[in-house]
């Protein structure tokens, strides 16, 4: 299914003089033999704080190509996604467009984001086409995920799921710990996972979820739960780090010298690969 040209999407709406920016731009061109039904929120409003003074977390560079360009490739990689929409650093609303111009694969919308991050994506989720039946959230700071991820979580919402997440198991012994910083006990990891992104999810569920949502969760996901669905799992990517200290952006670096990422998606899938491959560079 296609989504909507701009000026169908919005014809007789009240809010048009809305203060948000809003462009669509680089419609691409889909692969034969896929169903396109997916729409992509991309929250990348951040700070990025943790990752030390400069530009807001999202259009930090990574070899020569801003993390929010790394993400939104690999997005718009994905067959079954047709639309991705950015919640950008408000006020930086043409930087971004300007940023991302050309990218093909799918129709991007870039909208201003919020102050947290559930308010981007809140944001991210009503400028959205509604012809879209699946939508992913997906961190900008984890540029590397890559489509075949999306394309993963987003079956799993069309084969029936309600919410969809892309985890890890734990491989490092978990310790709990009291106030004082005394070990309490050791956690059993093997029922544990390591969350990423993009999530996915019937529209109609995160859109309640957001609706309904009091206190901030950490992901979208945690919205989810609130209203008593269940949260179904897919294995996840080492690809898909997540960069939030200057340590991950080196260890991103280290991806993309070790291998092409985005035309050798499955490369770097086996467990530990990744830290073999660190262990010979060093």
């Amino acid at each position: 299914r296609r989504s909507l040209r701009p000026w169908q999407r919005h014809a007789g709406r009240a809010d048009d003089s809305r203060s948000r920016v809003e462009w669509v731009f680089g419609l691409g061109v889909r692969q034969a033999g896929f169903m396109t039904d997916t729409v992509a929120l991309v929250p990348a409003a951040g700070r990025g704080v943790r990752l030390g003074p400069g530009a807001p977390k999202a259009l930090r560079e990574l070899r020569g190509e801003s993390l929010l360009s790394h993400a939104v490739r690999r997005l718009a990689a994905a067959p079954s996604i047709g639309h991705v929409v950015i919640a950008a650093p408000p006020g930086s609303e043409a930087d971004v467009r300007a940023l991302l111009d050309g990218t093909a694969g799918a129709e991007l919308t870039v909208v201003a984001g919020g102050a947290e991050r559930q308010h981007s994506v809140a944001s991210a989720l009503e400028a959205a086409p509604e012809a879209y039946d699946i939508v992913l959230v997906h961190d900008a700071a984890r540029a590397l995920a890559p489509a075949d991820l999306a394309e993963r979580v987003a079956a799993a919402v069309r084969a029936g799921h309600d919410a969809v997440i892309p985890v890890l198991p734990v491989v490092d012994t978990v310790k709990q710990v009291d106030a004082d910083g005394r070990v309490v006990a050791t956690v059993d990891r093997t029922s544990l996972r390591l969350v990423q992104t993009p999530q996915g999810f019937h529209r109609a569920v995160l859109w309640e979820a957001h609706r309904r949502a009091g206190e901030s969760a950490t992901d979208d996901a945690g919205l989810v739960e609130r209203l008593g669905l269940p949260v179904h799992t897919v294995p996840g990517s080492e690809q898909a780090l997540k960069v939030t200290r200057p340590h991950d952006l080196a260890v991103a670096e280290l991806l993309l010298d070790e291998a092409d990422v985005l035309e050798q998606p499955g490369l770097l899938e086996e467990p530990g690969l990744l830290g073999e491959r660190m262990e010979r560079s060093s």
